[in-house]
């Protein structure tokens, strides 16, 4: 299990999702930059990765489920 917080995560993508600051919080600097010049991929990404967040299926750069509150 990861040692990120899922809240953290989620306040992140929640309100700088379109920017994909919860994504470089994860680790995953690849997608963030991705989510950074494309808006979160249209709003729809950012979206979509915050419903995953709630649901507890978000994982880090290692692929470790972040299950923490």
């Amino acid at each position: 299990m990861s040692e990120k917080s899922r809240l953290v995560d989620a306040l992140l993508c929640f309100f700088l999702g379109g920017l994909g600051i919860h994504r470089f919080y994860e680790g995953k600097i690849g997608t963030g930059i991705l989510w950074l010049f494309t808006a979160g991929l249209c709003g729809i990404g950012a979206l979509i990765d915050f419903i995953i967040i709630l649901v507890g299926g978000a994982k880090d750069k290692d692929g470790k489920p972040i299950k923490r509150w």
